[in-house]
């Protein structure tokens, strides 16, 4: 960019406007010249015109000279030699002007060094320091600008570690300077990343101040940067070890920082530094550094703090909640399952039992948050009660109605009767069933794409009935005695049945609209994944039927199976509830065959009514897709050419 753009005013030669143009203590405005000779470096030509003198007439004007021109900002010539790093020009305009101009500031009160430290030019930086100790004038190291910065804070802030390390050297009591938002020159050279600034001011100065906003200290700032940094810090006598201690507007540490973060390095740092009652140390909310991995779902820091102070494990916070109630709130099953594996934690359900402030166990924040693992996890252990009531009188499986999701109503209501839990004794009279308007309309959606889906199915399986492979001789198949071609006829003509008899159902629940139309969709749905699956492998037969080739036959066969175990993986994994088969029969063992004449079961089907006809009809879903794939597998087991 052209300097000539910046805006330099040229003084009046007479008159009010003369005065309006200069202030008191400056030179009048700097000449275009002379702004860009010293911008420039040109150091004979700078020089040169400070020692002119130029004088005229009223009508002809003249440049006002002198060492205190200043341009539009105020800046006087030094200002502009320290900003563009003219270490040389700095020493020749300091010995011609004096060592006034060291201590001169422009309109935002940056001295010379403020600017020669912004930008970053360490040489120039050194001269500065240099010429105001050898003039006696240490106070110009000290000169704050309108922020209430000195030239060090400039530096730190963007990381310029040579010149940082140029003024603590000469002047080591600077780091103890705090600017008008009360940050210091460490902090801010954290925040920076600048190692090589940080290790220059916690090597040189004993005293220097870690402050930062909102009463933090560099160390707080420093767990966002890496172990190197807190490292550092930690081992900078005296001051380091007991950075990790100190607290800031909020009560929270550099440990909880860290622990949020969830840097396992970090962590380690400070708890190797620090003794073992850091983390027992709690914020305004009472939550110790436990609570903030827990919650935050850092297993490996969780693990960490446990083994520096084992005894971390029994805080509570305000709410009375440990860091299980933390974990399971916010679905983090690692850690639980982590208190759950400790002997001296899960050892008689002490923790895992343990009620907050509103009487909720770790078991019912899992179930408010909707977490079938956690609450599969916990019961596992076999030490937590599923019947605890909380302080509104309500178990785990009355706070599973409050769930929105069917699928995770599902989930969590089979796994909390799986191991026996209860509801709150009430009226039943007065139970609130659980809203499946959703599902209803779903299901009245659903129903005309698989229709069209299921009349799709016929029309090939019927098409395939008619254009038979292998084509026909004298009116009969050519490849009727082939084991094989029969397999194809069969497979093809339950795929046409079972697609037919799906329209069928899902005609009949879209007209009846009575309360158990879901019945007729279930079976439909069944009806149309066999025809689907049988019409692939009557797709496989028919290949097989008329191929000689063992390449192209064994590449169908791999093609099929890859086709069936995808359809099975991808609809288990998003089609169903994250609920296991066992879980699922210890469900339906509680409901309809322990011999309770029933009265689980017709509990679950008065608040919950598709919780056990949803997992009985995916149990024949999944059972329908094992026969099937055993069936496919038998077909290529044994009538691998067939005759």
């Amino acid at each position: 960019m052209d300097l000539r753009h910046h805006a330099i005013q040229l003084a009046p030669t007479h008159g009010a406007a003369a005065g309006a143009a200069t202030r008191p203590g400056d030179g009048g405005a700097m000449s275009s010249e002379l702004y860009l000779a010293v911008c420039g470096g040109k150091e004979e030509e700078a020089m040169a015109l400070l020692r002119q003198r130029h004088y005229g007439g009223a009508a002809a004007g003249h440049l006002v000279a002198g060492i205190h021109q200043v341009s539009a900002k105020r800046n006087n010539v030094l200002h502009l030699a320290a900003e563009h790093g003219h270490d040389e020009l700095i020493r020749d305009l300091v010995s011609f002007g004096g060592k006034s101009l060291l201590s001169a500031q422009n309109s935002a009160m940056d001295t010379p060094l403020h600017c020669a430290a912004r930008a970053g030019h360490c040489k120039a930086v050194s001269v500065l320091v240099q010429l105001a100790l050898g003039y006696g004038d240490e106070s110009t190291l000290w000169c704050k600008n309108a922020a209430g910065d000195t030239a060090l804070h400039l530096a730190t802030r963007l990381g310029h570690g040579a010149a940082v390390e140029a003024m603590v050297s000469a002047a080591p009591g600077l780091a103890s300077e705090v600017n008008d938002a009360g940050v210091s020159p460490l902090y801010l050279a954290v925040m920076s990343r600048s190692v090589r600034a940080v290790r220059a001011i916690t090597a040189n100065c004993r005293d220097a101040s870690a402050a930062g906003p909102s009463s933090q200290n560099a160390l707080h700032a420093a767990v966002f940067q890496g172990s190197e940094m807190v490292r550092l810090l930690l081992e900078w006598k005296p001051c380091g070890p007991s950075l990790a201690s100190q607290a800031d507007d909020t009560g929270s540490t550099p440990l909880h920082f860290a622990s949020s973060d969830g840097d396992h390095s970090v962590v380690a740092a400070i708890l190797s530094a620090t003794p073992p009652c850091a983390v027992r140390m709690r914020d305004s909310g009472g939550l110790s550094a436990l609570h903030v991995a827990a919650g935050m779902g850092h297993a490996h820091v969780a693990r960490a703090l446990m083994k520096a102070c084992p005894d971390a494990t029994e805080l509570q916070d305000d709410r009375g909640e440990t860091f299980v109630h933390a974990a399971a709130r916010g679905g983090h099953s690692e850690v639980v399952r982590l208190a759950i594996k400790k002997p001296m934690l899960g050892g008689g359900g002490g923790l895992l039992n343990t009620q907050d402030g509103d009487g909720n166990t770790p078991l019912h924040l899992a179930v408010a948050a909707r977490e079938p693992a956690i609450a599969e996890a916990l019961l596992w252990t076999g030490v937590v009660r599923a019947d605890v009531m909380n302080n509104d009188g309500h178990t785990p499986l009355d706070l599973a109605a409050k769930s929105t999701s069917f699928y995770s109503m599902v989930s969590l209501v089979v796994t909390l009767t799986a191991f026996g839990a209860q509801f709150r004794p009430q009226r039943r009279d007065r139970v609130q069933q659980w809203d499946n308007r959703n599902i209803t309309k779903w299901i009245e959606e659903t129903s005309n794409s698989l229709a069209v889906v299921a009349v799709l199915v016929a029309g090939v399986a019927f098409t395939a009935a008619n254009n038979l492979p292998g084509s026909y001789e004298q009116g009969m198949a050519v490849l009727l005695r082939k084991r094989i071609f029969k397999c194809f006829l069969i497979l093809d003509s339950v795929a046409l049945v079972t697609s037919i008899l799906a329209v069928v159902l899902l005609v009949y629940g879209k007209a009846s609209r009575s309360a158990r139309s879901w019945k007729s969709f279930a079976a439909a749905l069944h009806c149309i994944w066999v025809s689907l699956i049988s019409m692939i492998l009557a797709f496989y037969a028919a290949i097989a039927a008329v191929t000689s080739t063992d390449g192209v036959y064994d590449i169908s066969v791999f093609v099929v199976n890859l086709v069936l175990v995808v359809l099975f993986v991808v609809l288990s994994a998003f089609v169903s509830p994250p609920v296991s088969h066992r879980i699922m029969c210890k469900f339906l063992w509680q409901c309809g065959f322990r011999g309770r004449q029933g009265v689980v079961r017709r509990r679950i089907n008065q608040q919950y009514p598709v919780a056990s006809a949803f997992v009985t009809n995916l149990l024949l879903f999944r059972l329908a897709h094992y026969v099937m794939l055993f069936a496919g597998f038998i077909v290529v087991s044994t009538l691998r050419g067939g005759s």
